[in-house]
Formats: structure tokens, C-alpha cells, sequence
């Protein structure tokens, strides 16, 4: 009995050991995993888990004014496979994948068939659930995968898994760049893509997702939970054509004067809508590329731009008049100590106000403004701020530069101050900034902020109009901008702008040269002084329809009038304008003809064409003289007199009159490209008769 007791005591202690044991080894393991492997651990549950991740709206396009895309999403996809699928067996896998590697190869060219079989074997032999085929796969590219072999089973049965990525590309490159700016992760959205980005980006999507080994995402399903909301789209006012006119115009000046920066901005005069904006700026390499908008935030000392708004005070104020007589002297003034010089030396004598101005005399410009604000230069500034400077114009695109005007309570107000401010330094204005006044002269007063964006559609409707903002209605009387227009229509006809002189249609402005301080505050660094061109004004000028401005900072090579480096940007900007817009052209005479009320009825062209014609109908022909090629005619009642008509290959030929056939002979034979709008007869051609042919020029004739 005892030794049965013994027996089953040991048997008791046994199981207790053995639970004990156990029990140990359950918390040794416990703390193992917790404390030992619990990193790996937690890692791995990480990778298993499952979570709506957001799928990326396709963001909106910005257009151009004629429907040209200027910056667009375009889909990008990242494709992989999921080799172990338990839908694909090894008898599909093993029959299909010679294909499927060939597929592969032939569309992606980037390994050889029997490289894509070894990798995508591999993968399978593993059993990878992510393995990467390709990324940056265009949406073209994808549909042709679906179509192959494995991969057209799907996600579940064949393994193809993709996910959609949104790439912003911009098709016309540099043109506009920094004003079309981009929206970027991590850093500050710049131009209409930041200004924008609200209507731009639209709202994002959900799917259902998990996470596998390696950290990797993979969808689920192949639908999206929650579908994206694709973003808006915003049509601007840039017109592409004279943005590339703009730009390479700027590009080739910049080019030839090794010159540090410059931009250009054209707007239309009653609308502020903002055609082209080009803004380049050199590399450390020597190359012109754009990475800052100059014309929006560069903030510098106008120069004699500026002598406008100082004038216009003089006038509004009723200080002086265009007739009003200033001395020059030799062309050098005192003011306190500190020298002013014109740069014609020896000065100009005594002059009227218009000259003056024509041709840009700081000395006269200088005493006017002295001699009358000299005692209260307030009303000076107070003029000057009435005209709508020293505000930011408040456009919607971030980065405008502080303007500065002083006021005589400043600590930085010095007795040279007002004689300098009158001539465009110790103020400073960006180069959209100065434009907005001149375009406001332009339109009679009116001043409109320049505009940028015209509407914003979603889904082909419009959503949002951006009209037209008036910023001052009137920032003087008319009598002062009639004498203002007159002072910039002197500069180009009589003044430092001859140069620009056309004879097809009248430009006003202004040029400017300017000394650029340096950080310390002087005008001289270890190369010397460095200048700032700049031309600003409008065309045509007795109808205004555009205003430009083009700023060039730091040329070279011994050329720094405004003139001379900004104003044949100007004027190349014009003419493309003029050639391709009806709407600012002066009609030419219609050509007298008799023959509209003759029978029968003629017309100028080709002596060949026009004798076998009246030969066939009957109608008696006389030729004066009888080597001429081409002839104008004149008819009686029963007969049709041809007369010599004079073709210069040098000149522009006159083809008023001439049928489109004849016309476009004639000119495309003296090297000229040619448009036409309408039906019939030449009634009318944009570019003068008799004109010096510039091979290559676009002319544009009229029919009726």
C-alpha cells in the first residue's frame, strides 16, 4: 500500500516537473520573442497589414489662350508580378513564359528574352509577390501588356499587378517656365501651378491595400475604393506664338551681349491680360535658362524710365508744360556735393520740356523737379503714389518684389534724394510693376491689373471667370496723359529711340540705362559699374492695343544703352504682332481701277494668262510694252490696254489687285512667306509696298 502511495506521488511530482518545465520554457520563449525578437517580430507584422491608402487625383491642365497645353499630367505606371498567385499554375507559367519574355523584350528593349525568363522564373521559384518588371510605363505601353501572354489573365489569375503614378510635363519646355512655376512635395509651389494649386490638384481617392514583405503596398482589388476627383483646369492669356517670340528674341540678345539676365512682358492695353512673359537668366556654365521671374520679383532702380511718372507730377500739378524752356547748361549739375551728368557730353543747351524728355536729360529733368517740389517734396511723393506706385500690383502669383518709394519723413531722405528719385534711382519698381503704369498711359488713364488666367473649367465647364480688375480708373487728368503720350511718341521719333522707328505702324515709349547698385549700396564692383537696358512702352500709338516692357541686366561688351540692347527685343516683338494681327493695321489705298465699271471686266497679273484669256473670249488686247511679265490693265468698252507693272526683286511688290494665284507667285518668289484672310482679289497687303524685303517675313494679304 505504501510503495502504491510512493508510486502515484512520483508520478504527481513528475507532471508537476514536467508542467513546470513546460511553464519555463512558455516564459522563456515569451521573453524571447517579446523582448529578443520582438523588433523582428513587429516588423514583420507591419508588413502584413492591410490599409486604405490614398490614390493620387490627376491633377488639372493649364492651357494657353488658343487651347495649347501648357503644363499637363501625364500617367506613369510601375508594373510588377505576383508570382505567386495561387490562380497561375505551373502548367500555364511553364507554357506561356517564352512568350511572355519575348513579349517583354521586344516592347521594353532593355534585356534580352531569355533574361526576362530567368528573372521572372526566379521570382516564381521564390515566390515573389511584388517582383518589378518596369517603372515610368506609359499608358500606351500598358494597355500592349494586358494583352500578354500570363498578364492577360489579370491581377489574381496571371500576377499582373500596376499602380499609377501622375508625372507634370510641360510641352513647350522653357517657354513661360517660371510663370507656369510647379507644385512640388516639400517645397514652396511658385507661379500659376502654386497660385493655383487649390482648383489644380482635385481630391485624391482611396483603395484598399496591403503591405507584404519588404515594405511594398499591393493592391487588394483592382477597383478603387473611393475614385479620385480629377482637378480643374485654368486657361491663361499667354499667347504661345509671341511667348516663343518673346523668348527667343530675349535669348538672342542676352546671347550677344553676354549680358547676366533679362525679361520681357507684353500685355493688352485694356484688358491687362499678360501675352508673353520671358525671363532668362545665366548659368554658372554660360547657358540662358529660366530659374526666376525677373519680371515679377526683381525689385531695382528703374533709371530714366521713371522720368514719365516725375513729368506727369510736374503736369498734373500744373508746374510746367511741353513748351516750358530748361537750361542744361554744359550737362552737369550740383546737388549738395554729389555730381549729375547727361551723357551727351557738353549738355544740350537750352531745351523745351518735350526735348528733354526725348532726349532723356538728366540735368533738365532734375532742376525741373527740384526747382518746383524742391521745398515740399511730399506733394512730389504723394503725385507719385497717386499714380499707383509704391503698391504691389497684389497678382495672384507669389513672389512680387517690394516697391520703394521714399518718403522725406525716412531716415534714409537726403538732400539728394528728390534730385536722384527724379530720375530713377533711390525708388525702386519691378519690371511688371513699371509696365502696369506705362500700359495705364497707354489706356488713357485707366490702370488694370495685369491678369494672368482668364477662367477655370472643370470637366469642360466653367467653374470660375477672372474678369478684368480695374486698380484706378483715372490716375490723372487727360491733359496730362495727352502730354505724356506725346513726350513717348517724341522718344521714338525724335529721341533716343529712333532706332525703333517703323513705318508701317508708330511706337511710344521710353528707354532706360541705369547703374545697378551693389550690396553695399555703391554703384562700382571690382569690374566696374554694371548697367541695367531696358526699353518700356506701347504700340501702336494712336491706338494702343499692347504695352511691353524688356529689361536686360548686366550686358557687356561696351553696350548698355537701353536703345541698343532692350529695344530691338521691343521691336521684334512688335513686328510679329503687326504681321499677324489685322486688327492694329492702317488699310492701304484701294487701288483705283477702272475696270470694276468696264466691261469687260480685268484685272491685274501674269501677260501669258491674261492674253490666251481675253484671246479665248474674244476681247481685243494692246500691250505697251511687249518684254513686261507681269501687267496692269485698263480697259475700254470693247477692248482691254495691258500696261508694264514694275516688280523690284529688291522691293516688297504692290499685288494689290492681283488674284491670290498671282500674289502668291510674285511674293513667294522674293522670299517671302504668305498668309491670306478672305476671299477674291488682293484688297489690301501688311507690308508696304516698296518696302526692303527681309527674306523669310510673313505678309498677310487681305481679299475682297
Amino acid at each position: 500500500m505504501k510503495n502504491l502511495k510512493n508510486d502515484i506521488l512520483k508520478r504527481v511530482y513528475l507532471v508537476y516537473a514536467f508542467v513546470g518545465v513546460f511553464a519555463l520554457v512558455i516564459l522563456a520563449q515569451t521573453f524571447n520573442v517579446q523582448y529578443v525578437e520582438g523588433a523582428e517580430w513587429k516588423k514583420k507584422a507591419e508588413d502584413l497589414t492591410t490599409s486604405f491608402r490614398q490614390i493620387e487625383a490627376v491633377r488639372g491642365n493649364i492651357y494657353a489662350a488658343d487651347g495649347s497645353l501648357l503644363a499637363t499630367s501625364v500617367p506613369i505606371f510601375e508594373v510588377r508580378f505576383d508570382a505567386k498567385t495561387e490562380a497561375l499554375t505551373d502548367d500555364i507559367f511553364y507554357n506561356e513564359i517564352d512568350s511572355l519574355a519575348l513579349q517583354l523584350s521586344n516592347l521594353f528593349k532593355d534585356k534580352t528574352a531569355s533574361q526576362y525568363k530567368r528573372e521572372l522564373t526566379s521570382a516564381r521559384k521564390k515566390g515573389s509577390r511584388y517582383h518589378l518588371i518596369k517603372r515610368n510605363v506609359k499608358y500606351t505601353d500598358l494597355q500592349k501588356l494586358k494583352t500578354f501572354s500570363i498578364f492577360r489573365r489579370g491581377q489574381y489569375k496571371g500576377g499582373f499587378v500596376y499602380t499609377q503614378q501622375n508625372k507634370r510635363v510641360r510641352p513647350f519646355k522653357i517657354l513661360a517656365e517660371r510663370t507656369i512655376g510647379y507644385e512640388r512635395e516639400g517645397i514652396k509651389p511658385i507661379g500659376l501651378e502654386g497660385a493655383y494649386t487649390n482648383y489644380l490638384k482635385g481630391v485624391n481617392g482611396k483603395r484598399w491595400m496591403k503591405k507584404i514583405a519588404g515594405g511594398v503596398w499591393m493592391p487588394i482589388s483592382d477597383e478603387n475604393d473611393i475614385e479620385p476627383l480629377d482637378g480643374s483646369d485654368i486657361y491663361t492669356t499667354i499667347d504661345i506664338n509671341l511667348q516663343d517670340v518673346a523668348e527667343n528674341a530675349l535669348m538672342t540678345q542676352l546671347q550677344q551681349h553676354e549680358a547676366g539676365h533679362g525679361s520681357v512682358v507684353l500685355m493688352e492695353v485694356e484688358t491687362g491680360n499678360i501675352k508673353a512673359i520671358a525671363n532668362l537668366q545665366r548659368d554658372k556654365n554660360g547657358n540662358y535658362n529660366e530659374s526666376y521671374n525677373y519680371a515679377l520679383g526683381y525689385s531695382t532702380e528703374p533709371g530714366s524710365v521713371f522720368k514719365l511718372a516725375s513729368l506727369m507730377a510736374a503736369f498734373e500739378d500744373g508746374y510746367l508744360s511741353l513748351d516750358d524752356i530748361v537750361s542744361t547748361g554744359n550737362g552737369v549739375i550740383k546737388f549738395y556735393g554729389a555730381e549729375m551728368k547727361d551723357s551727351h557730353e557738353g549738355g544740350y543747351g537750352d531745351i523745351t520740356v518735350q526735348r528733354s524728355f526725348e532726349v532723356s536729360s538728366n540735368v533738365a529733368i532734375s532742376k525741373l523737379i527740384v526747382k518746383n517740389y524742391g521745398n515740399k517734396p511730399q506733394e512730389f511723393v504723394d503725385r507719385i503714389r497717386q499714380f499707383g506706385l509704391g503698391e504691389k500690383l497684389g497678382v495672384e502669383i507669389t513672389g512680387e518684389g517690394e516697391p520703394l518709394i521714399k518718403n522725406p519723413s525716412d531716415k534714409s531722405w537726403s538732400g539728394i534724394t528728390l534730385p536722384w528719385m527724379s530720375i530713377g534711382y533711390e525708388v525702386h519698381l519691378t519690371p511688371l510693376q513699371t509696365l502696369t503704369f506705362y500700359n495705364a498711359v497707354a489706356n488713357n488713364g485707366k490702370m488694370v491689373k495685369p491678369r494672368f488666367v482668364t477662367h477655370i473649367n472643370q470637366r469642360g465647364r466653367a467653374i470660375k471667370e477672372i474678369k478684368t480688375e480695374v486698380l484706378n480708373p483715372s490716375i490723372c487728368s487727360q491733359k496730362t496723359i495727352d502730354m505724356a503720350k506725346k513726350m513717348l511718341e517724341g522718344v521714338v521719333e525724335e529721341g533716343t529711340a529712333k532706332n525703333l522707328k517703323n513705318a508701317n505702324f508708330k511706337i511710344a515709349g521710353k528707354t532706360g540705362t541705369a547703374q545697378i547698385a551693389n550690396k553695399s549700396g555703391g554703384y562700382k564692383n571690382e569690374g566696374g559699374v554694371t548697367y541695367q537696358a531696358s526699353f518700356v512702352g506701347y504700340f501702336p500709338s494712336d491706338k494702343p492695343k499692347y504695352s511691353c516692357i524688356v529689361v536686360v541686366a548686366a550686358p557687356s561688351r561696351n553696350v548698355y544703352y537701353g536703345n541698343l540692347v532692350a529695344g530691338p527685343i521691343f521691336k521684334e516683338v512688335a513686328d510679329k504682332i503687326y504681321a499677324t494681327s489685322f486688327a492694329i493695321h492702317k488699310p492701304l489705298a484701294k487701288r483705283e481701277s477702272s475696270a470694276v465699271s468696264k466691261i469687260p471686266y480685268a484685272k491685274d497679273g501674269y501677260w501669258e494668262d491674261l492674253s490666251k484669256i481675253y484671246a479665248e473670249i474674244g476681247v481685243k488686247t494692246t500691250k505697251s510694252v511687249k518684254s513686261a511679265e507681269w501687267v496692269s490693265v485698263k480697259t475700254g468698252d470693247r477692248n482691254v490696254e495691258l500696261y508694264p507693272k514694275k516688280m523690284n526683286e529688291m522691293l516688297v511688290a504692290n499685288v494689290v489687285g492681283l488674284s491670290v494665284k498671282d500674289a502668291l507667285f510674285v511674293l513667294e518668289n522674293q522670299g517671302l512667306q504668305v498668309k491670306f484672310i478672305g476671299k477674291g482679289m488682293v484688297k489690301s497687303q501688311s507690308i508696304q509696298p516698296g518696302e526692303k524685303i527681309s527674306k523669310g517675313s510673313t505678309i498677310i494679304l487681305e481679299l475682297a
